[in-house]
């Protein structure tokens, strides 16, 4: 073979392992796994509404950001319903504020999609939506409900992110839009539902470094942590220095509890991840469940890619 030929092969070889200037796989890596270390990973994640991510995964959100991953947070419904007192564009305004600051707190991106409160459904439109952002986000990751859940909104969420788990791959699918080349891994919140299947964790993240910072953004949310969201009332609208103080205190105590609640729960799973000390003492953690439509990665590799 001439040594132009040669050349040009070699050449080929080495822009099939580059996108954007950067490595896919570190040498000796298994085949498809994508490496926290050598490359920044890319998490978007797909809440019903302008509440939801931050709830489930505002933690490991400020830890990838902290590590300077690239993380996006999505409401599929603008929110317009979820207020006691206020409804309609003013509510959605609102709500797409608070989630801005709520972003701004934990150091991601965020979008709320134009959809009505209580009317999320499993589309054709909806569906083309949310692959063009899972592929416009160029995802590593994606993060959503289970689709057994009380809310219809969320189940539905739920369904249109298992629907694209397949569908970004697919080339002309929404061909304005290049298709991914590899399947993200997506993965599902904690919840407490039962039926038809228990939620189970595969990955348990410690997120004590980043609680507070977490707590900060949820009482940005000022709509439905302070003044208690569709089932509050204007007992509970701060007046002075004082109530704010307490109101605070209030959403503090409130989530503490809840990811404390959490780590006990699944402190087998975290002693399972980190070690006997280490999973011994976290305090708080969120959950996530690894969904069989995406990419099936392993152990290491998902261990790897979490904070």
């Amino acid at each position: 073979m001439c040594r132009k030929g040669l050349f040009l092969i070699l050449a080929g070889a080495a822009m099939a392992v580059m996108v954007m200037g950067e490595p896919l796989l570190a040498q000796g890596s298994p085949s498809g796994a994508v490496q926290s270390g050598n490359r920044v990973i890319r998490i978007i994640a797909f809440g019903a509404h302008p509440d939801d991510n931050e709830i489930k995964a505002g933690g490991v959100a400020a830890l990838w950001a902290a590590q300077g991953h690239q993380v996006k947070f999505v409401s599929c419904t603008n929110g317009d319903i979820g207020h006691w007192g206020t409804v309609g564009g003013p509510l959605a305004q609102r709500r797409t504020k608070e989630v801005q600051e709520a972003a701004r707190i934990l150091g991601i991106e965020t979008e709320v999609l134009d959809i009505h409160d209580g009317e999320l459904m499993p589309t054709l439109e909806n569906r083309r939506t949310i692959v063009k952002l899972i592929r416009e986000w160029k995802a590593d990751i994606v993060l959503t409900h289970r689709p057994n859940d009380y809310h219809p909104d969320h189940r539905y969420t739920g369904i249109l992110i298992q629907d694209a788990g397949y569908m970004v791959t697919v080339p002309y699918f929404c061909p304005d839009i290049p298709h991914l080349k590899r399947n993200p891994i997506f993965m599902y919140y904690s919840d407490r539902f039962q039926k038809p299947n228990p939620f189970a964790p595969d990955m348990v993240v410690p997120i004590d470094t980043v609680m507070d910072q977490k707590i900060k953004a949820l009482q940005a949310i000022v709509s439905q942590f302070i003044e208690g969201g569709c089932g509050g009332n204007a007992s509970m609208i701060p007046r002075t220095d004082a109530d704010w103080q307490a109101a605070n205190a209030r959403v503090r105590q409130s989530f503490s509890n809840r990811f404390s609640s959490t780590t006990e729960q699944f402190r087998d799973t975290l002693i399972e991840l980190y070690g006997s000390d280490r999973g011994a003492t976290v305090k708080y953690s969120e959950a996530f469940e690894l969904c069989e439509y995406g990419r099936q990665p392993s152990k290491e590799e998902l261990k790897g890619l979490f904070p």
